[in-house]
């Protein structure tokens, strides 16, 4: 079995459990967001700095 993780699926899977963190603890708000934000910003920068 082949397994190719992309960007166009990783974000939504991403957005799924953070959403799902949010709602189980929302303490954690702060925490989940800025995760989500640097996972999204580095897997957008990625490419760029490999090339």
């Amino acid at each position: 079995m082949n397994l190719h993780l992309d960007i166009a699926l990783l974000q939504p899977v991403i957005a799924l459990i953070a959403g799902i963190l949010i709602l189980i603890a929302p303490h954690l708000l702060n925490y989940v967001v800025a995760l989500y934000l640097i996972v999204i910003g580095v897997s957008g920068v990625w490419p760029h700095l490999l090339g």
